[in-house]
């Protein structure tokens, strides 16, 4: 790139911006003597140089804009009637529902004017429902504040971001200290982006900190990486959310607000299940564990919410591994229960024996 020492930005702004969006080994800069002349106030002569400014850029970066118009121009953010497509979350959060998107959003009203996700995790239903006015929220401020991200910059500047990470610690299915040098810098100064391509690289692309909130979850190798396919979800994601209306919190369901909702809203729940153990109840991972009181708290905001006219629809497991719940299935008497076909006997933390029966609750 050619620049005037007489431009408006300074020399070591354009260096700046180079080197974010490039390889910052591979700049460099000529200044060169281009002419002179003469001021018409003081008549003083003055050297104009002629910056010359070089940078590597990764080749998938000019792959991306080459064809941003094409890809943007064939993302869809509406289902035909029937369709089974929807947003894939790029983040890859334990107990997500994208599997059973079919099965569960057919289930919820057709007219929501405000829908609430109570603990979003990785967004998959919220960034699917058709809603008026959205609200995620979820304990787990850390993913909370990666979505607050991508709503709040362009899809541009995310990948631009993501693949300048990636340029600088040399990632790839195989360069484990390079996965290792980026999770240590992160847990140094934490920020969105370096967190979402750890998960990229990371060991079925998952999201695990240890009590002090650090990132833990090991190297993938051999297997992960931002693939073309992450891509296209990232992409397909960050453009929803800039088109719907719709705003994160992360706090705890029983501080969350429904006085102002009333029966032409909906909220759903997909709250850590009693009978199962992951990552994100297990209490473990600096987050608030889930036990036998937060589950009946949970019955009784239901309730609540139930006896203000509020619709809601509750997805939990009855049975697992030979364990059933109890509570869960009492509560559930004066509701109506739909069952999910859905087996977790594959998820990462349970064994291979033994199946659920995964259901959806709804009071309307």
């Amino acid at each position: 790139m050619s620049y005037s020492n007489a431009g408006i930005m300074t020399e070591g702004e354009i260096e700046n911006v180079l080197k974010k969006y490039g390889i910052p080994d591979t700049y460099k800069k000529y200044t060169i003597p281009y002419r002179q002349y003469k001021s018409k106030k003081d008549n003083k002569q003055h050297t104009l140089y002629e910056y010359l400014f070089y940078v590597k850029k990764h080749i998938e970066h000019i792959n991306y804009y080459f064809n941003i118009k094409e890809r943007n121009s064939n993302i869809g953010f509406k289902n035909s009637p029937g369709s089974k497509k929807y947003i894939k979350s790029p983040t890859n959060y334990i107990g997500g529902k994208y599997k059973v998107l079919p099965q569960i959003i057919p289930h919820f009203p057709s007219n929501i004017r405000t829908f609430i996700d109570l603990f979003s995790g990785g967004c998959n239903v919220a960034i699917n429902v058709c809603a008026d006015k959205i609200f995620c929220n979820d304990i787990n401020s850390i993913v909370i504040k990666l979505f607050e991200y991508f709503k709040n910059n362009s899809t541009d500047k995310i990948l631009l971001e993501v693949y300048s990470v990636i340029d600088k610690y040399k990632l790839s299915k195989t360069n484990e200290a390079g996965f290792i040098a980026l999770r240590k810098a992160y847990n140094a100064n934490p920020n969105s982006i370096e967190l979402y391509v750890l998960s990229c690289y990371s060991f079925n692309y998952q999201f695990r900190f240890n009590s002090n909130h650090e990132y833990n979850n090991p190297f993938g190798r051999n297997r992960s990486q931002f693939s073309e396919a992450m891509k296209n979800n990232l992409i397909k994601f960050v453009n929803k959310l800039h088109k719907i209306d719709i705003t994160f919190s992360s706090v705890d369901f029983l501080e969350f607000d429904i006085s102002n909702l009333n029966s032409g809203d909906l909220i759903y729940c997909d709250p850590p299940y009693l009978i199962t153990t992951g990552s994100y109840n297990d209490g473990n991972r600096g987050f608030k564990d889930w036990g036998t009181e937060e589950e009946k708290a949970l019955y009784a905001f239901l309730d609540k919410a139930d006896e203000k006219g509020i619709r809601f629809a509750l997805s939990n497991v009855v049975e697992h591994k030979g364990k059933t719940n109890n509570l869960l299935i009492k509560w559930a008497k004066k509701y109506k229960v739909i069952d999910i076909d859905r087996d977790y006997s594959n998820s990462s933390y349970n064994t291979r024996q033994g199946k659920s029966r995964e259901v959806l609750i709804i009071n309307y």
